[in-house]
Formats: C-alpha cells, sequence, structure tokens
C-alpha cells in the first residue's frame, strides 16, 4: 500500500509539474493608456515627453493592472516544445492572454547557459552598452547587475520587519541573496543569486505594491561604492569565470598541459592524486612483507602505472620523443659558442679594389 501511495503522489507531482500554463487576462480585458501629452517631443528611450514635462516620472504612475503568480499561472507553453529559452515579457506583468499557446516560457528563467546570446536579457530583448540615466529600461551587457533598487516602500516598523514584508514579496522570483533596508527613507536594494532572476523581478514588481497599498519604484542599482563590496564582486567574478573555463576545457587537455610544463621545467611527470594513493598502498603492501609473487605482481602494475593514460593526448612514445629532443636542445646550448667578433673592413673586404686588373 504504501509503494501504491508513493507511485500515486508522483504521478500526481509529474502531472502538476506538466500543467498548462493559464491564461492571466482575456483577450482585449486591459487596455494600453496612452500617456498624457505634457512635452513637445516624445522620447522612445525613456518612454515620456520631452520639452515640458519638468515632474516626476514616478509620481505620474499608477498601480499595476495584473500580478503574476508563479505558482497559478506557470506551466508549459509551446515555447516548451519549440526550444525558446526566453521568457514571456507579459507573463511576468501578468498580462498575457494567451496562456499554454504563448511563444514564449511561462516560469522563471532558465539557467543562463542555456541562453543562446548574453548581449539579451530574459526576455530576448537587447541590452545596451550603458544604462539609461533613470536606471531604467533593459540594462547594459558591460556589467553584470543583480540588484534592483525599490522606492516608496511604506514601512510597517522596524527595519527587519520591513526586510521581512520586503523578502516574501521577491522571493518568489528567484533566490535572494541579502536584502539591504535604508531606514526612514522608504528604499529597499534586493540582491539575486542570479542577474536573470533580478531581470525577472524588475518587470514583475514593476508598480505593484507589499502589504500597504504603495506604487513601488523599480529600477536597477547603481554600483555599491563600499570597496570591501567591490572586492567581493570581483572575487565572484574570477570564481564563475574560472568555474565556467573549467567546464569548457578538455580534461585530456589540461592532463596534456601538465605533461609538457613538466617536461619544459625538467621535472618529473605530476602524477594524478588517485595515482599516488594506489602507489602509496603498494609500497604499504611491500613493507608489510607479502610473499614474491605479490611483490612481482605489485612492481608490474606500478610500472604500467607509470605510464601515461591512454586516455590522454600525448602517448608513451611522444613523451620519450620529446624528453630526446628536450636533452638534444640543452646540449646543443651548453656546446653552442657565440660566433667571433668581425674586425677590419668586414663584409667589405671580400670586394676587390677597381684598380686591380
Amino acid at each position: 500500500m504504501a509503494d501504491v501511495a508513493v507511485v500515486e503522489k508522483s504521478a500526481q507531482t509529474q502531472a502538476k509539474k506538466l500543467k498548462p500554463a493559464r491564461k492571466q487576462v482575456k483577450p482585449g480585458e486591459i487596455e494600453k493608456k496612452e500617456t498624457p501629452q505634457t512635452g513637445k517631443e516624445y522620447n522612445i528611450w525613456y518612454n515620456k515627453w520631452a520639452g515640458g514635462d519638468m515632474e516626476d516620472n514616478y509620481s505620474n504612475k499608477v498601480h499595476a493592472a495584473a500580478r503574476c503568480s508563479i505558482r497559478k499561472d506557470g506551466g508549459y507553453t509551446r515555447a516548451d516544445t519549440s526550444g525558446t529559452k526566453y521568457c514571456c515579457l507579459f507573463f511576468a506583468r501578468g498580462q498575457c492572454p494567451y496562456g499554454w499557446e504563448c511563444q514564449y516560457l511561462h516560469r522563471l528563467p532558465p539557467p543562463a547557459e542555456e541562453l543562446p546570446e548574453t548581449s539579451k536579457d530574459c526576455f530576448g530583448r537587447d541590452k545596451f552598452s550603458d544604462y539609461r540615466d533613470d536606471m531604467g529600461g533593459v540594462g547594459s551587457f558591460l556589467k553584470q547587475n543583480r540588484t534592483i533598487y525599490v522606492g516608496r516602500v511604506k514601512e510597517s516598523g522596524p527595519g527587519h520587519e520591513t526586510e521581512e514584508v520586503v523578502r516574501r514579496h521577491f522571493k518568489e522570483w528567484g533566490e535572494v541573496e541579502r536584502i539591504r533596508v535604508l531606514q526612514g527613507r522608504s528604499v529597499a536594494f534586493v540582491t539575486y543569486v542570479r542577474e536573470l532572476d533580478a531581470q525577472f523581478a524588475k518587470e514583475a514588481m514593476a508598480c505593484q505594491s507589499l502589504d500597504n497599498d504603495e506604487i513601488l519604484n523599480v529600477r536597477w542599482a547603481t554600483g555599491d561604492p563600499n570597496p570591501v563590496a567591490k572586492a567581493a564582486e570581483k572575487r565572484r567574478l574570477e570564481e564563475v569565470g574560472q568555474e565556467a573555463i573549467a567546464n569548457k576545457i578538455d580534461p585530456r587537455i589540461i592532463d596534456a598541459m601538465r605533461h609538457i610544463r613538466a617536461l619544459e621545467d625538467e621535472e618529473e611527470l605530476p602524477l594524478a592524486s588517485e595515482e599516488e594513493e594506489g602507489r602509496q598502498a603498494k609500497r604499504l603492501r611491500l613493507d608489510a612483507g607479502e610473499d614474491g609473487a605479490a611483490e612481482e605482481q605489485a612492481e608490474e602494475e606500478e610500472f604500467m602505472e607509470e605510464q601515461p593514460p591512454q586516455s590522454s593526448l600525448l602517448s608513451a612514445d611522444t613523451l620519450e620523443g620529446m624528453k630526446h629532443f628536450a636533452e638534444i636542445r640543452k646540449r646543443q646550448q651548453a656546446t653552442s659558442k657565440p660566433p667571433p667578433p668581425k674586425t677590419g673592413l668586414g663584409s667589405l673586404g671580400d670586394y676587390g679594389s677597381d684598380e686591380d686588373d
């Protein structure tokens, strides 16, 4: 009976994972309102009128018409069969009328290595070389930004209570690394573990509210001027880069480079940790006084271990040839002498005078 219950539970979980995405709104339910003209020219970069609009751009914002819920709205779409890796922008805003018929993903962003281009965000929009002056928009491809600025937060108590409220609302969009609340300034900074989650959260929480019916001002955060934070971010980027490079390189190439470096430095070939442990174990058995047959077998195995593995790019003959050429080059360098300096006229002395007949 217990096995049957486990099977039924796994089947329910599998069916829950494969549920179709829900249609968040009906077609035509949400009408796009045009921005009232307050200037002479409309700036498509900042999405507002220029030449007369002197008011705060965020004071004219209204509450978002809908909000996304990953648990209720998420599911499979046509993108799961077509291979599209980008998320639906309207799904993040809670306004996608297509549901499972959408051509984009209706879930959180996939891992960064699955995205086809790093110059685009998780919604497939092209990044720019620099941020906008108001730190809105898509962002920059020259800098990895995992922190978003959250303004107009109504504080409901001490700093830790406000932090818990912010964490409860923002953890839905990905794993949060840290949250910093500026007490008395109605500002919070949310840092995610992944940049893709920060991109999704920026769109999902734009003009939303927490617990006090406020209208949030969500945009990209500027760089932390703290030297300690800068050093920590630099170390993190170096570790991420080293890990990415190590995952892409063939281990046989790494082994070949180790052997070549050892030959150039005239050192013994490095052995792997497993091989060293095996050699030490065999030495302990020999020291324990085993019989002669066991000693001969151990010596034969040790000799075979000294040979490079077959999976390596360099065979035993290649290594021996490299050693031989290294010795020849060393002898030539030791025996070679610099040519004697030329005296007199040098190369002009080989030519005869015009007066000589």
